[in-house]
């Protein structure tokens, strides 16, 4: 009897001191968890209960052992210090992103949600299919605790629209060259569509054949708009399905030669079908047409009226173009007035002597997509006397000496020298044509068939508008105002982080449509090319979303034992009743 009241009175002070056994982790009172969820196009792969990131929303919405309060972003959306039921509210809606985030930058966006408190435990979880990544980033030193959850597609199949190009053009056929590859096992025969706004113009067939990579071959009529749609059939990825783009009626780009000097070879290269060119020699140049110009050449001036060189100066405020081919006269006293205002130096007294032209600037946007390779062993032109110039101008070809042929300020560019047949055999050399056309192309850089979603792109539209006109894009789920720039007769639009949707988007100001401009997603995610996150130093790996809240919410809980000895202490009051009970 005694020795069942001593057991009943010790589970009694044992309940009162409330014993219990926990984890180091259960033990620290601070603990910040932030969530990172990749929402980027190589989660619409289907794992085996469906597309990787629908089922992993659909998880994330079920469990019942996420924290109470933690941070969460994607890779377009972030929340600090959301409670349980707005998560859960706000999960299921998360849409898929062109945008991709490195690993590194996952790190800092969450060391961004954490708070600075030194003395709370850190835990990141990154729930990914970690497609795309070269590596993985060095975690020695950071004091997070990174757990990884690698979501697995159960085929990495897939064919993508790569690009499009025009391949020829002629008065009534534009021939297009679509580009497709494959990862993956494909089909020998393959439709390809092509569309016209929603009508459908053509349908063909390509064949892999084990092979990578397949081009399909379209026409359509060169003389009427096209509002261009390809579209494949593709179960494994989604967004590289279609591929947008737009052919528009064409502005011509309007440049004017002023001639002191025949300027058969600047008809030549400026062609009716892309540019709209004024020729008029100097002594009859109709000042009232300078300013409507895209690009202005100076052919072989003697000598620049100050008329003009004020008409010039204010024609490259405006955003406008200007070439200077200098005579072999050149009267230098009317020339380094206006050189000076565009930055380009001035001329010291010409100079008799031959120089080669033996170095091209590649890098120049005028270059771009001009050579196919760096070619060092071509003939090198030659001049027989040229202009001196201790310029800083950005030289775009140059001298064996390094000294500048042909070099840049702003919107201005400056030919050192004379290129008549009697001084140079420039003209003649392959580099005028790509040269001089690509100065002038780039005074109006009119839309190209499409752009990328992502990166900065840069347009412009032959127009002349109020100032305080606002050209806005849109189409009919979007609409916004774009970055730009209204000079005399141009707007030039630059887009960066929006429209953040593939699509074909029309420019308007205000009701009124000028063209069209298309927009499709980046490619870079097509190839379903995995790292292993159980490879990752320094992080815990899990196969599933509930494995790891489990083992999240197990690590957390406490284990009290104060109910087990008062259940106890009952137990053995109950047997002291007996036994008193029994013994009298």
């Amino acid at each position: 009897v005694l020795t069942s009241r001593l057991l009943a009175l010790a589970c009694v002070i044992f309940a009162f001191a409330q014993p219990f056994i926990a984890s180091e982790t259960a033990l620290r009172a601070d603990k910040e968890t932030v969530i990172y969820l990749d929402n980027s196009f190589s989660m619409q792969a289907k794992g085996p209960q469906g597309e990787l990131l629908k089922r992993a929303t659909q998880q994330l919405f079920e469990n019942n052992d996420l924290p109470e309060g933690f941070s969460w972003f994607t890779n377009t959306a972030s929340s600090r210090q959301t409670s349980r039921e707005n998560f859960k509210s706000e999960i299921l809606q998360t849409p898929y992103s062109a945008s991709q985030i490195a690993l590194e930058e996952v790190i800092l966006k969450a060391e961004n949600l954490f708070s600075k408190e030194q003395n709370t435990e850190k835990n990141l979880v990154i729930i990914s299919d970690f497609q795309g990544l070269e590596s993985f980033p060095d975690l020695e030193n950071n004091p997070m605790k990174i757990s990884t959850i690698q979501l697995k597609p159960v085929n990495t199949n897939s064919i993508s629209i790569d690009s499009i190009y025009i391949a020829s053009i002629n008065s009534d056929l534009i021939s297009l060259k679509v580009n497709l590859s494959n990862y993956g096992t494909a089909p020998e025969n393959f439709p390809v569509s092509l569309y016209n706004a929603d009508v459908l113009v053509a349908k063909t067939s390509v064949g892999f054949y084990n092979s990578p990579a397949v081009t399909a071959e379209f026409e359509i009529d060169s003389n009427n708009e096209f509002q261009g749609r390809v579209s494949i059939t593709d179960p494994g990825l989604r967004f590289n399905n279609e591929l947008y783009f737009n052919i528009n009626k064409g502005s011509k780009i309007k440049v004017l030669s002023v001639n002191g000097t025949d300027g058969t070879f600047i008809e030549r290269i400026f062609t009716d079908d892309e540019f709209e060119l004024i020729s008029q020699p100097v002594n009859q140049l109709d000042y009232a047409i300078l300013l409507e110009q895209n690009t202005i050449i100076l052919n072989e001036l003697e000598s620049i009226p100050n008329a003009l060189e004020t008409n010039l100066n204010t024609f490259v405020k405006d955003g406008g173009t200007l070439v200077i081919i200098p005579s072999e006269n050149a009267d230098l006293s009317t020339y380094n007035p206006l050189l000076r205002t565009q930055n380009l130096g001035a001329f010291s007294a010409k100079v008799t002597q031959e120089k080669q032209i033996t170095t091209i600037n590649f890098s120049h946007p005028i270059y771009q997509n001009v050579f196919d390779r760096q070619v060092t062993n071509f003939q090198y032109p030659k001049v027989n006397s040229y202009f001196p110039n201790a310029t800083s101008a950005i030289k775009v070809l140059s001298y064996q000496d390094n000294s500048g042929f042909l070099t840049q300020a702003g919107t201005s560019y400056l030919f050192h020298s004379s290129i008549k047949a009697e001084n140079s055999n420039f003209k003649s050399s392959p580099l005028v044509v790509p040269t001089l056309y690509s100065i002038a192309k780039n005074s109006l850089p009119l839309p190209d068939l499409y752009y990328t979603i992502g990166k900065e792109n840069s347009y412009a539209i032959a127009a002349q508008l109020p100032q305080d006109h606002i050209l806005s894009l849109k189409n009919q789920e979007v609409d916004f105002i774009p970055l730009q720039q209204n000079t005399f007769n141009k707007v030039t639009i630059t887009t960066t982080g929006e429209p953040s949707k593939a699509g074909i988007y029309g420019i308007f100001d205000k009701e009124t449509e000028l063209e069209k401009v298309s927009y499709n997603y980046s490619r870079k995610e097509s190839e379903l090319r995995y790292l292993n996150a159980s490879e990752w130093t320094g992080t815990q790996n899990y196969n599933a979303i509930d494995s790891l809240f489990e083992k999240v919410a197990e690590d957390n809980s406490i284990r009290n034992f104060w109910k087990w000895f008062v259940i106890f202490a009952l137990l053995f009051l109950v047997i002291e009743m007996f036994l008193l009970k029994l013994l009298k």
